[in-house]
């Protein structure tokens, strides 16, 4: 693998002092909340995880449309650096959620709208590898999973919207209630915070998936040795 250009250097110590920083705002700097208390922290870190998940999850379909147009491989390798990436951070997203809900709502899980809507994502992304992984030859591979991170895309606006369209004991954070879910109010030094872990996230986010990109690129090169062997 060629080394890591200067840019991406770069990038790696930004992520590290962004989250450095976020970490700072959700612990100590953001007040804490009068109803929830010291739990209420999780939530700059929970939505953050779960801004740049659903957002992979887009930019893999994107990337499924432009590979099905181009069949160039460098959009199949940002389609799966984009899913492989977002899954992990949906997951910590799911987890801090869990964290979240036990003191807030008495539980780990409830069937909530938005929680279903989260769990089935997860698991429409994880079948992703899964499926994938039966399929040798590298073309059909990445149509399929241009065709598939497609599909599967639909449901990040669906998990996002699900709490405006249905009751939900989930609060709204952007945008306005409708009249049946719990609009969450924040100080300006909670929005501080709230921003901020939005932007820290999407930098680390950035930089995972350069890094994911050039592994897949590694990974291509090892397949192509593997198959001009077997010939």
């Amino acid at each position: 693998m060629q080394p890591r250009p200067l840019a991406l250097k770069i990038l790696d110590f930004a992520s590290v002092i962004v989250l450095g920083i976020a970490t700072y705002l959700a612990l100590v700097f953001a007040p804490t909340e009068a109803v929830m208390g010291q739990v209420q922290r999780v939530f700059y870190f929970h939505i953050g995880t779960a801004w740049v998940g659903l957002l992979g999850f887009i930019l893999a379909a994107a990337a499924g449309i432009a590979y099905l147009v181009t069949k160039d491989m460098r959009w199949d390798r940002f389609e799966v650096a984009a899913v492989e990436v977002s899954t992990v951070f949906f997951f910590i997203t799911i987890v801090l959620g869990s964290i979240w809900a036990r003191p807030a709502w008495n539980t780990w899980w409830t069937w909530d709208p938005r929680l279903t809507t989260a769990a089935i994502t997860e698991l429409i992304y994880i079948a992703y590898f899964m499926l994938r992984q039966g399929i040798d030859d590298p073309e059909k591979r990445a149509r399929f999973g241009a065709v598939y991170t497609l599909l599967g895309g639909v449901s990040a606006p669906i998990t996002f919207m699900v709490i405006r369209l249905f009751r939900s004991i989930h609060p709204i954070v952007i945008g306005a209630a409708n009249g049946t879910q719990e609009k969450m109010n924040m100080t300006s030094d909670m929005r501080i915070a709230f921003f901020f872990g939005l932007f820290a996230f999407t930098v680390i986010f950035i930089d995972m998936m350069w890094h994911r990109i050039r592994l897949g690129a590694l990974e291509e090169k090892v397949e192509q040795l593997k198959l001009t062997v077997s010939m």
